[in-house]
């Protein structure tokens, strides 16, 4: 798949929207991927996990022992590429502020690691689920993503193999094009949510 046919995908779920939209990260944006849409829906999900995947297994210069995905919006993606790849997947959940393993999951030191997520912007929850890996002595191999918003841009600290990759315009709310401030800003993502 390219970056042409997963947006096709997120098309015909319904998931490309077009608005003001304020960012997890808080940059606003015209444009929105509303992955809830694409993973409510069993097919979609799988079409875009298995083609991850296969990307990450022809990619990858590494064995993957385990998945590990942020909470919230990584854990549906980082299973279903899990199962996928034949590997189990575990999710990171914020705790005081930080995200942390909770439910009891544990990971070994050494252990090999893909670091799953749904969409980067800037990169900021795959750097802080990859710091929480890193302090229990697994090793993160990499980092994958359905879609990175960033156009390879985003920093995560180790390789992230994106299925598709588009620098969608994003901005500061203080510096907003004039097309953008004529229209109310919504925040349909998750991040902030009490």
């Amino acid at each position: 798949m390219n970056t042409d046919d997963v947006l096709g995908v997120f098309r015909d779920a319904g998931a490309l929207l077009e608005g003001h939209f304020i960012l997890s990260s808080g940059l606003r944006s015209s444009v929105f991927l509303q992955k809830a849409f694409i993973f409510k829906n069993p097919v979609h999900t799988e079409t875009l996990c298995k083609a991850l995947a296969d990307k990450v297994k022809a990619k990858l210069d590494s064995d993957v022992d385990i998945i590990v995905a942020p909470a919230m919006g990584g854990i549906i993606p980082g299973y279903e590429t899990a199962r996928h790849m034949a590997v189990e997947s575990l999710f990171v959940e914020r705790e005081n502020g930080e995200f942390t393993l909770r439910r009891g999951f544990t990971l070994e030191p050494g252990q090999k690691v893909l670091m799953v997520e749904d969409i980067v912007t800037t990169g900021l929850s795959s750097r802080e689920c990859i710091a929480a890996i890193n302090a229990t002595g697994a090793v993160v191999v990499g980092g994958a993503c359905i879609f990175d918003r960033s156009g390879g841009e985003a920093d995560i600290g180790v390789p992230l193999i994106s299925l598709a990759s588009r620098k969608f315009p994003a901005f500061a709310a203080d510096d907003l094009p004039d097309e953008l401030k004529a229209i109310p800003a919504i925040k349909p993502g998750s991040r902030g949510l009490k």
